[in-house]
């Protein structure tokens, strides 16, 4: 268990911790999202193995921290958190953003004991493309149109003031980390990836998330679901069963199909 005021205190949530366990699965949320998305997949998942969920600077408990300007430093304090835990065949799972943190994550730890046996990445194309996209430029009006239009925050918060005031300064800073990000082209890890993605994103085509085969020297599996951008709160038992899948194919040595 992290150490009180540690970094792992700050960094690191379980919402029903398993020390017994044989595998990890860290989940890396969406821009502007929370450790408290992830509780559905902590619950599902907890009893098999230890579901550890990142929570950012600037958001809930964290609300008074300065926001992490860039990938890159994001990495760099992250990293070191979770080379911290107690060796486990790992599988990281990241929506959006979360998907390209979990990848360069996985970069910046490769070699080590604690470099993920696969990866789940979601609603993110690749990341050596580009999309001209400044969402971060906005006014806040603007902004809360792109919530709207991704259909990633309930209605009645986006309704509530004082939540959209505490909300919004984390959602732009993530936007200008995810929209100011430049993938390596031909970076690669030498894990599996597969990658879920809905068929009507407004953010990532199929053939931008098929990109990600250039990304791993593994296996490499796509598979796409009705729906847009947050298409995994319409299909979290699917998405469950692709983290069930990848946490036992890790656990066992096998590969992932």
């Amino acid at each position: 268990m992290p150490v009180p005021g540690t970094d792992a205190e700050r960094w690191l949530r379980r919402f029903r911790p398993n020390a017994s366990t044989r595998v990890r699965l860290v989940c890396f949320p969406h821009a502007g999202g929370s450790a408290s998305f992830y509780h559905p997949v902590a619950m599902t998942h907890a009893a098999a193995a230890d579901v550890v969920i990142l929570q950012y600077p600037g958001r809930q408990d964290r609300r008074h921290e300065p926001l992490v300007p860039s990938v890159a430093e994001y990495v760099a304090r992250i990293g070191p958190v979770l080379e911290q835990e107690r060796p486990l065949p790992t599988v990281y799972f990241g929506h959006s953003m979360g998907a390209v943190l979990a990848f360069e994550t996985a970069l910046a730890l490769a070699d080590t004991p604690a470099a993920p046996r696969a990866i789940v990445a979601s609603g993110r194309r690749a990341p050596a493309t580009h999309r001209n996209e400044r969402v971060h430029l906005r006014d806040d009006e603007s902004l809360l149109d792109e919530l709207r239009m991704l259909n990633g925050t309930q209605a009645d918060l986006l309704g509530d003031e004082e939540i959209v005031r505490m909300a919004l300064p984390a959602v732009r800073g993530d936007y200008r980390v995810i929209e100011t990000y430049q993938g390596v082209p031909g970076s690669t890890v030498d894990c599996p990836i597969t990658v879920l993605v809905g068929d009507d994103d407004p953010k990532t085509t199929v053939a931008e998330a098929d990109q990600w085969r250039e990304h791993s020297t593994a296996a490499f599996r796509l598979r796409t679901f009705p729906g847009g951008h947050f298409y995994l709160v319409e299909h979290q038992a699917e998405v469950n069963a692709e983290l069930a899948s990848a946490l036992s194919a890790v656990s066992n040595g096998a590969a992932i199909r």
